[in-house]
């Protein structure tokens, strides 16, 4: 198996991420560090990287090579972007990490570092038109895209880090520092030409250190129940409300504030300011928290070569069988499962009536109801339940990602669903929990069809007369699957009171 690293040195802080590459164009991280450097501090002043940021960021790369060695990494990706593309003395830093930690770094340009943003995002997520925010510490990218195709993109050359440098000595008073950066950035977006062409159906994604805070802070005020950072949606007006209250405080204040990362106190007030400049000029109801930018795009981009010409189509499908690999899941059973699934599912719905958001939560379940095993076989459906609502699986929301998590842990019977699902009152509607229901049994008798994992039941009819459904089994050759058919009568008692009907199965 191969491994590789990326490393991200930005204005503000340096990142590791350690990833195996999986035979079939999908990767897996490992492990990450993260320092904070700063090295795009003070540049302003005369446009070099400062000696002390300089030997702090070779410290932290020296670090990342021992832990790469460690590992026995094949390949390193080292990237810089904003601090590094506009120092005068990059040559120098650039020769002096090569020579002590051994390590070449490419400087992005400004559209390497889009496509890159781009691609970790594009790739991860089911949004067919978004307006990309990458809030960095030395500048703010925006990016532009419809149908998996990139129409602009900008750099505005300041970022949280430039930004509170910029106006440190602005004002003793919070407010008007805020104040005045969101005027600021106003004014720098009045200079994009294609920023008031943007279609107002698009979607807003924000990228970055800020954004991950902002959802971790949004998530623990309202307690949300799983702790998903990709994906992550909040309100403008929750948005607005932790604006209001954190753009006053002093930094002693904003450094005790629950989720904020200590690191990114002092700039992140910077950083919220950008953000409603922006947010200003393009009105939105919804922003949606990405968990993955630069680096993801990176190992997509090496994992997946072709999404240079064409990024991937099904990013569900594509997360999913990435997950399948890595839990060492039987692909070809669980494909079945999935098969016979969405065979019962049509010839059911006239009872059912499910929306289309249903084949989602059930694929997901279908393909997934087997991971558990990877912890172990006993009680393996709860095993399930939890690797599902903690992997990262991309391109659909969070709520069909948990409903999933139920329906797969109902594939066995088990009195936990019940139980457990009143932590998500606030997110399932009673609407959901019957689908869940309903869709629990249908994975719980399609598995009960494949239960020797032989495939010989290759297809299902259902009848539905009067106060039952007559479910008709077709087999390879004509084989006896006695075994299959009574796992599925096991059911019986959880179809009648999902559906309200008998199960008999021929």
């Amino acid at each position: 198996m191969e491994k590789i690293a990326v490393i991200d040195i930005g204005s503000n802080s340096a990142r590791l991420v350690l990833a195996n590459i999986l035979e079939g164009g999908y990767f897996v991280v490992f492990d990450e560090l993260k320092e904070n450097v700063r090295l795009g501090q003070d540049m302003d002043w005369d446009g070099y990287i400062k000696p002390q940021r300089i030997a702090q960021t070779i410290k932290t790369l020296t670090m990342f090579r021992r832990l790469c060695d460690a590992n026995h990494v094949d390949k390193i990706f080292a990237y810089a972007t904003a601090a590094v593309r506009k120092a005068k003395n990059q040559k120098s830093f650039l020769d002096e990490v090569a020579m002590t930690c051994g390590i070449k770094i490419k400087v992005l340009s400004i559209e390497e570092q889009a496509m890159l943003i781009y691609q970790g995002v594009i790739n991860s997520m089911d949004i067919p038109k978004g307006l990309i925010m990458e809030m960095g510490g030395g500048s703010t990218n925006l990016i532009y895209y419809n149908r998996k195709n990139i129409i602009h993109y900008e750099a505005l050359q300041f970022g949280s880090v430039t930004l509170t440098d910029l106006f440190k000595n602005s004002s003793d008073d919070p407010l008007e520092r805020t104040a005045k950066i969101e005027e600021f950035i106003s004014e720098q977006l009045e200079k994009v030409s294609w920023f008031s062409q943007i279609d107002p159906d698009t979607q807003f994604i924000g990228v970055g250190g800020a954004f991950r805070n902002l959802g971790r802070i949004s998530r623990m005020i309202r307690k949300y129940p799983v702790n998903m950072a990709h994906n992550y949606e909040l309100s403008m007006s929750e948005f607005d409300n932790i604006y209001s209250n954190i753009r006053k405080l002093d930094l002693d204040s904003t450094m005790r504030i629950k989720g904020l990362s200590s690191g990114r106190a002092d700039i992140f007030p910077s950083s919220l300011a950008a953000m409603k400049a922006v947010l200003t000029k393009f009105p939105v109801e919804t922003i949606t928290v990405s968990g993955c930018g630069l680096r993801e795009g990176a190992m997509f981009r090496y994992a997946v070569p072709g999404i240079n010409e064409k990024p991937i189509q099904d990013v569900l499908a594509h997360s999913l069988y990435t997950n399948m690999k890595y839990f060492d899941i039987n692909i070809e059973h669980a494909e079945h499962v999935y098969n016979l699934c969405q065979i019962l599912f049509k010839q059911l719905k006239v009872l059912h009536k499910l929306p289309r958001t249903a084949v989602r939560v059930l694929k997901i379940a279908a393909l997934m109801h087997d991971c558990g095993m990877r912890i172990k076989y006993y009680n393996h459906q709860l095993h399930s339940h939890y690797i599902i609502l903690n992997s990262n699986i991309y391109g659909v929301p969070h709520k069909e990602i948990i409903m999933a998590a139920f329906v797969a842990a109902g594939h066995r019977k088990t009195e936990f669903a019940k139980d457990e699902i009143l932590r998500y009152k606030d997110i399932l509607t009673q609407d959901d929990v019957i689908m869940i229901k309903k869709l629990s049994v249908i994975l719980r008798i399609a598995e009960s069809f494949d239960r020797a994992q032989s495939g010989v039941v290759t297809n299902v009819s259902c009848d539905v007369l009067g106060d039952s459904v007559i479910v008709k089994t077709e087999t390879i050759d004509n084989a006896e699957c006695s075994l299959e058919v009574k796992d599925a009568l096991s059911a019986a008692e959880d179809f009648y009171s999902a559906y309200g009907k008998h199960l008999e199965i021929l």
